[in-house]
């Protein structure tokens, strides 16, 4: 019996210890489901046109950096998060500034431009988003046709 009892501990010990491991260290639980959600939100809103993307992405620009917002001027965005390279890039700060607020994270997007629905270019780059009291929040592209 006491072999049965020790097999017994020995198994809940191991399922407990794998059943803790579902998050990486530092980052909160449904990280990834949220950033997830953001970037489908960003699809269907570049499903509906250049305006509703465009109130999209000013909605959720970072708070820090609401004042740089760039229009798209007829060109609409789908992305595609690579979901499983996401991890926390706590360094990052746009340009000379500050890192934002909020807990960011980079992840690989394959983006591709559109006007009236023809592809005009696509690009494979790093994209970073921040979770700011529960809010995903991205940093609005500039866009140029060059």
């Amino acid at each position: 019996m006491p072999v049965k009892r020790s097999l017994i501990a020995l198994g809940a010990t191991l399922l407990g210890s794998i059943a803790g491991c579902t998050a990486a260290p530092g980052e909160p639980a449904g990280a990834e489901y949220r950033i997830g959600r953001y970037f489908a939100a960003f699809n269907d809103a570049a499903d509906q046109g250049d305006q509703a993307q465009s109130e999209f992405l000013r909605k959720t620009q970072h708070p820090d950096f609401a004042d740089q917002v760039c229009e798209l001027n007829g060109l609409t965005v789908r992305a595609y998060p690579a979901l499983s390279t996401l991890r926390p890039d706590p360094e990052w700060a746009p340009g000379d500034a500050e890192p934002p607020r909020g807990q960011v994270y980079v992840l690989a997007v394959s983006l591709t431009l559109r006007r009236a629905g023809t592809p005009l270019a696509e690009q494979i780059g790093s994209e970073r988003v921040t979770i700011l009291r529960d809010q995903v929040y991205g940093f609005a592209p500039c866009l140029s046709e060059e």
